[in-house]
């Protein structure tokens, strides 16, 4: 891999920072400064274009960046290349040459650094772009086995708002772990002979965007055992559900369809699960409570999480002999009223969560027999079902059980949990308070709009 020249370095630089737009006249003469500290390393130019990239281009800030590049340049070849010898420090060439993990994730790129692509070397990359496509020439990276991209997403419904994965993707044998948090994958055949290619390696595809689960695409991830998948405007009929057979090793499947309320359609019920499968999500499925024993069958089933109107009506009655291993259960947003259930139809459950179930009139006090059950939590559910779980409690500690806990929150705990544990970290505080402020006030916006 040779270095880069002077004038392809602030090329390269100016790409990152502006994308197609010109440098302002003011900051040039500073940023071919900074393109030439990086001494022709791809790598020290895309992470300082990334870092003004997200800056208001004031020229005191280009300034303070010339005093970090001669560090990055140091730092960045003894943090992240293959040093076993002292070697492969002779030469920056060499040493990045070497580099086999890119973390990127707290800088946002307005455009894929192109850059990236000079690191052939590399097995694991990870950052956050605005541009919603990535270029062909991605399986230039021969060598990846894991590839993280955030989006910015601005609207879950609006398939603009998608990261289109291009089709050359298919042909990175070594990949292991495909991440996004929203990403349309091509149909490999296309362009592709059915026969050709087999992501026998790939064990991780989440979240991939309208995934169509015909039987050929999934026979060519063999070995797939955690799959994310979402829906978003489109009719679902065609997608063959059914198909999730096929993966023999899955382990962990999510499912969300999402939909203005409006527009919300029950699932069609071609469904069909892998025996293997351990956890399962689903969400806005709208499937009748009826079909839960296609869930309840299934052997090794330990998580379940139901949100957002996956099942859809006002009664569940589980069948004896179901949910043999299940030991987590969440129901979230759904229209539940009455609910029949004892210890024979989960009888190692260990975790029930109930939140917003705002029709349901009580946990069946039958659940009190279940000699595993640890936590009961409740967050805006009725009055109602918080004295039935206080009720199962005490019944639990007069059987000299006296483990059993109950939760109960309220919906400013609820958003804190959520925001801690589902949204990407960020640095600074002051935007860390800004995301919590906007998902809380979406949250109630669903909240109101439910409990109409």
């Amino acid at each position: 891999m040779s270095l880069l020249s002077p004038e392809q370095s602030w090329d390269l630089l100016r790409e990152t920072v502006f994308g197609q737009k010109d440098c302002p006249y003011a900051l040039e003469r500073i940023g071919r400064k900074i393109a030439e500290n990086c001494k022709g390393l791809p790598l020290a130019i895309v992470v300082i274009g990334g870092l003004l990239s997200t800056r208001d281009n004031q020229k005191k800030d280009w300034q303070h960046c010339t005093r970090l590049v001669h560090d990055l340049y140091l730092c960045s070849i003894l943090y992240f290349c293959d040093h076993h010898s002292t070697n492969h420090l002779m030469s920056s060439t060499v040493s990045f040459r070497l580099l086999k993990v890119l973390d990127a994730l707290a800088i946002r790129f307005n455009e894929f650094p192109v850059g990236i692509l000079e690191l052939v070397h590399l097995r694991y990359l990870a950052f956050y772009i605005c541009k919603c496509k990535l270029p062909e020439s991605i399986c230039k990276l021969q060598n990846l086995q894991t590839l993280v991209v955030y989006l910015e997403v601005i609207n879950r419904t609006d398939l603009n708002d998608t990261l289109y994965l291009p089709l050359n993707i298919w042909k990175m044998p070594k990949l292991r772990h495909l991440l996004f948090n929203r990403g349309f994958l091509p149909d490999p055949f296309l362009v592709i002979a059915k026969d050709s290619i087999v992501l026998e390696n790939l064990q991780t595809l989440s979240e991939a965007t309208n995934f169509r689960c015909t039987k050929e695409v999934l026979e060519i991830m063999p070995n797939l055992k955690k799959l994310g998948i979402s829906y978003s405007g489109i009719e679902c009929s065609s997608y063959e559900f059914n198909n999730f057979v096929y993966l023999h090793k899955l382990e962990t499947l999510k499912c969300f369809f999402i939909y203005k309320a409006q527009a919300q359609k029950p699932l069609p019920l071609n469904l069909a699960f892998p025996p293997n499968l351990r956890k399962l999500t689903l969400s806005g499925c709208k499937l009748p409570w009826e079909k839960m024993t296609i869930i309840g069958s299934l052997p090794n089933l330990e998580v379940l999480k139901l949100k957002d109107f996956a099942f859809d009506g006002s009664t569940w009655e589980p069948n004896e002999g179901e949910f043999t291993r299940l030991k987590y259960l969440l129901i979230d947003t759904n229209l539940l009223e009455h609910w029949s259930a004892d210890h024979t139809h989960f009888p190692r459950l260990q975790h029930l969560s109930l939140k917003f179930c705002f029709w349901l009139k009580a946990i069946p006090i039958e659940i009190a027999d279940i000699e595993t059950l640890e936590t009961i939590e409740l967050c805006e559910c009725r009055s109602s079902v918080v004295a039935s779980a206080m009720l199962i409690q005490e019944q639990q500690q007069s059987l000299g059980n006296e483990g059993l806990r109950v939760r109960v929150n309220s919906f400013d705990d609820y958003c804190n949990s959520h925001f801690n544990t589902s949204l990407r970290k960020v640095r600074s505080s002051r935007r860390e308070r800004l995301t919590l402020h906007v998902f809380k006030a979406a949250e109630r916006f669903r909240y109101s709009v439910l409990k109409r």
